[in-house]
C-alpha cells in the first residue's frame, strides 16, 4: 500500500505560477512510477505528466509541455509539479499517482493503482 496527499494548490492569476506536492508513505517511493492527472468539472481525468522510478523518463501532456516540469525527491518521497504560465483552463483538481509496473501508456489513469484525494488548483483570468 502506498499512501499519497496532494498539496500546494490555490487560487492564482493567469500567468502565475504554482508549485504542487505529492508526499509518499507505505512503501518504498522509489520504487514507484509517479504522475500527475487532473480533472475539471463535467470533464474526464487527464494526464498531465510522468516521472518513471529512475527520473530518467519524463513526459507530459502536448498542452502543459514547456509550462509545467515534473521532479522527484526519493530522500524526502515526494513528486512535485512545477506550474508556470499558468492558464484559466488549467484550472482543475489536480491528483498524484503511483504504481510500480507501467505496461502500457503512461498516460492513461488505468495503469496507476495508487491515487491522492487531490488539491484545487484554479487559475482567474
Amino acid at each position: 500500500q502506498v499512501q499519497l496527499v496532494e498539496s500546494g494548490g490555490g487560487l492564482v492569476q493567469a500567468g502565475g505560477s504554482l508549485r504542487l506536492s505529492c508526499a509518499a508513505s507505505g512503501r518504498t517511493f522509489s520504487n514507484y512510477a509517479m504522475a500527475w492527472f487532473r480533472q475539471a468539472p463535467g470533464k474526464e481525468r487527464e494526464f498531465v505528466a510522468h516521472i518513471s522510478w529512475t527520473g530518467a523518463r519524463l513526459y507530459y501532456a502536448e498542452s502543459v509541455k514547456g509550462r509545467f516540469t515534473i521532479s522527484r525527491d526519493n530522500a524526502k518521497s515526494t513528486v512535485y509539479l512545477q506550474m508556470n504560465s499558468l492558464k484559466p483552463e488549467d484550472t482543475a483538481v489536480y491528483y498524484c499517482a503511483a504504481d510500480l509496473f507501467i505496461v502500457g501508456d503512461p498516460g492513461r489513469p488505468n495503469e496507476y493503482g495508487y491515487w491522492g484525494q487531490g488539491t484545487q488548483v484554479t487559475v482567474s483570468s
